[in-house]
């Protein structure tokens, strides 16, 4: 039995909250023999988008990658950062002009290669760039020549795109999550080529409240149209995401198991 590599994938972390639970609970799974850590941090800073002081605290606790989403720009002031730093993702089929790296390889705690891939799904979202289906299969090819490993956070609003993905490909990476909901999917599975896949990690945050965010300013922009600032809630915060082990021989999944813990 080849020695598996296991892999710590976490869904989108909101906020002050939501590091803390990584600066909590991600040591304590790195010592229970995880190899490797992804978080979706696109919500880390204030509720929306990502900084350098919240991208470096995230790796601070343990984190390896971070993965984003269409809020990758929302905080301007940390494009510099964004541009220059390999191990913070923006969605890879976001035009070619735009900053950031949309994939990379990174060796693991055993000195193990892994290749990330960060798409953004179309259905529901704005138009941002190429086809996720498309821009896809170069980067897989290119990544192959150094490693079987392959993990893809499929960042999207629709159930049914993630899911395709799921299918696409399947026996061509290691694994696909699905992020962004903030809602946590109970279909965990190993599909049928070898691919580890969830629809959504679920979120890693506050979750006395409506996706991370305060119930009451919520509830008010639903009541009145009205613009409002909505600020990251506080209570009942939990991590949430997905457990898998790798087979590094192939790059095939064996087993995944989905994780939802209450920071106590």
């Amino acid at each position: 039995m080849p020695d598996l590599i296991r892999i710590l994938a976490l869904g989108d972390t909101v906020g002050e909250p939501g590091r803390m639970a990584c600066k909590i609970l991600v040591p304590r799974f790195l010592e229970e023999g995880v190899e490797f850590v992804l978080v979706n941090g696109e919500n880390a800073a204030g509720g929306s988008g990502i900084t350098e002081s919240t991208a470096r605290e995230l790796f601070s606790h343990g984190v390896d990658v971070v993965t984003t989403g269409d809020h990758f720009f929302d905080k301007r002031e940390a494009y510099d950062y964004l541009a220059r730093e390999t191990r913070v993702l923006r969605p890879l089929n976001y035009p070619p002009q735009a900053l950031g790296h949309g994939s990379v390889i990174l060796e693991t705690r055993k000195k193990r290669k892994i290749g990330v891939i960060n798409l953004m799904g179309q259905v529901f979202m704005i138009p941002h760039g190429d086809s996720p289906f498309l821009k896809v299969k170069e980067a897989i090819q290119k990544m192959r020549e150094e490693t079987k490993i392959i993990l893809v956070d499929m960042h999207a609003e629709a159930t049914s795109e993630k899911i395709a993905m799921g299918w696409f490909l399947d026996g061509k990476v290691s694994a696909v999550f699905g992020s962004h909901t903030h809602v946590q999917t109970a279909d965990e599975r190993i599909l049928p080529q070898g691919t580890a896949y969830i629809t959504d990690l679920g979120m890693t945050g506050p979750h006395y409240s409506v996706l991370g965010r305060d119930i009451d300013s919520i509830l008010n922009r639903f009541m009145t149209q009205m613009p409002t600032r909505f600020s990251v809630a506080a209570e009942d915060v939990r991590l949430s995401g997905v457990i898998f082990d790798v087979d590094p021989d192939t790059g095939k999944a064996v087993q995944i198991k989905r994780i939802h813990e209450r920071l106590c």
